[in-house]
């Protein structure tokens, strides 16, 4: 803050009041003291805010939805970073019926790091002989808003070493948190009831 600011004991008016305007002056030193009380007021303000966003933390449990549809929800995150979860893909290069699979994984300390990394497995076991692994990042922006930044490898099940050229693939994907009010039923709502083939891949 500026040294010729004040507004304490020690502040001293630049206007001075002599003879017979005392009365106006008086005003213009009650204008010129509430005017830098009020930049006093909004300096503070401002570093308050600035403060409050940097110390922001980004939070994996909850419901997330990437820009394919795909829905992914996570449980609490324990104390170890530990954390478990659902995944309902909204594509798949196989024609069965996609089911909700089970996600497992870990991240960095939240105490120490405001935007954690993180990696998780989900094994796509009921519809799928493939598991696809994630690793990311938590981002949050300016306005609070919270982004998990991911990359992903899948593997698929091959009949020898020599079809493993066609085994994995490589992507990424951008999640962002969704509103979830009753946590596991919008992605029980979501899942198909496996009555008609699911949509493939292109």
């Amino acid at each position: 803050m500026r040294g010729d600011i004040k507004t304490g004991p020690d502040w001293r008016p630049q206007t001075k009041c002599r003879g017979d305007s005392v009365g106006f002056c008086r005003r213009l030193l009650l204008q010129e003291m509430m005017g830098k009380i009020a930049f006093s007021l909004i300096f503070t303000l401002a570093l308050v805010t600035l403060s409050t966003s940097s110390e922001r933390k980004c939070d994996l449990s909850g419901l997330w939805r990437n820009e394919l549809g795909s829905l992914m929800e996570i449980n609490k995150v324990n104390d170890a970073g530990e954390f478990s979860g659902k995944y309902l893909t909204a594509v798949t290069a196989t024609s069965n019926c996609i089911h909700s699979s089970p996600l497992k994984g870990a991240q960095h300390d939240r105490t120490q790091r405001s935007q954690p990394t993180f990696g998780f497995t989900v094994n796509w076991e009921k519809f799928s002989n493939s598991t696809t692994v994630f690793v990311g990042q938590c981002f949050v922006g300016d306005k609070g808003k919270e982004t998990l930044k991911t990359m992903w490898l899948l593997r698929e099940e091959v009949g020898s070493p020599g079809d493993g050229w066609r085994a994995t693939r490589v992507g990424a994907n951008i999640f962002t948190r969704k509103r979830n009010l009753e946590p596991g039923k919008i992605i029980q709502q979501q899942s198909p009831l496996c009555d008609t083939p699911a949509p493939t891949a292109q």
